[in-house]
């Protein structure tokens, strides 16, 4: 039994399967399942049940799991001791971050603080923002960031910064050459909003909220994953969409897509650090100071 084989086991266990091990782990998967039958032939024991999807503890799994936890977390903070002497920062993090911060904020910012910290990786994964809090909550990502707060989560919030909400029409809608546009005149419009969960569907139904409006009221024709492809079937004709203007920037520029003004619109959305209740690394602690002065 060796530490990389603990480090694998936890992993798997933490992902869910052993592709998703291998990818957060940074090796191939044949090379998780070397070490996952290493241990258990080790220990003589079978770990874990291989299900079709996902695997799950057996009871030696379940007995091994809190004393390979104690082992590896014990071994980190005698590296970060170490570490603390010679004043280096080092080792691994994952950022969780929904959608606009992961694609249009983070990966610049996160080119400067990779120069200054070499010893540092960081895997960087986009979700909407209710699944990034629930990684930071489990500890399956160190630190996110969204562009909305997930009440009754057991994470801190720490605001960074603004994003700005814009209400978007196709390009020759009758709405375009409005100066400016009242409630009552887009109720009746056809609506692509992001999926439950999302942040920014989360600030554009508390905007419309504040508005005397209940976004239940809205005449929603489709539901999409992204905000690009919420722009696209804007561009397409076959609605209206709330986005970021980080995300709409280049299509209001070619003039695929046009900007409406009113009904509360463009309205700020803050940015939040999303942190775990629980002691970071000093790499977790390095990036969250870098990003709190970048943002």
């Amino acid at each position: 039994m060796n530490i990389s084989q603990l480090t694998t086991f936890v992993a798997v266990v933490d992902h869910g399967s052993f592709s998703e091990a291998a990818r957060a782990l940074g090796i191939s998967q044949p090379a998780v399942t070397m070490q996952i039958q290493a241990l258990e032939a080790d220990i003589d024991a079978t770990l874990l049940d291989r299900g079709y999807r996902r695997v799950s503890l057996t009871e030696a799994g379940h007995v091994l799991l809190p004393y390979a936890r104690h082992v590896i977390a014990e071994l980190q903070a005698a590296r970060q001791s170490i570490e603390e002497l010679a004043g280096v920062v080092s080792g691994r993090i994952t950022l969780a971050a929904s959608t606009t911060p992961g694609q249009y904020l983070l990966p610049r910012i996160l080119g400067g603080f990779l120069r200054v910290n070499a010893e540092v990786g960081v895997t960087l994964r986009v979700y909407d923002s209710a699944d990034v809090v629930e990684r930071v909550e489990s500890g399956e990502a160190d630190l996110g960031m969204t562009g909305a707060e997930v009440h009754g989560a057991r994470v801190l919030y720490e605001r960074l910064g603004s994003d700005e909400l814009a209400l978007i029409c196709p390009a020759r809608h009758e709405l375009a050459a409005r100066p400016a546009v009242t409630f009552a005149e887009i109720a009746e419009e056809p609506f692509i909003v992001r999926e439950s969960g999302s942040g920014t569907r989360m600030a554009a139904e508390g905007a419309i909220r504040r508005n005397g409006i209940d976004p239940g009221d809205l005449n929603v024709v489709m539901e999409l994953g992204t905000n690009e492809a919420i722009v696209s079937a804007v561009e397409g004709g076959m609605g209206l969409g709330i986005v970021s203007t980080h995300v709409a920037s280049k299509s209001l520029q070619l003039g695929t897509v046009a900007l409406l003004r009113g009904a509360g619109f463009p309205v700020e959305r803050p940015l939040f650090l999303v942190l775990p209740r629980r002691t970071m690394s000093r790499a977790g602690e390095a990036l969250a100071n870098h990003l709190r002065g970048a943002l």
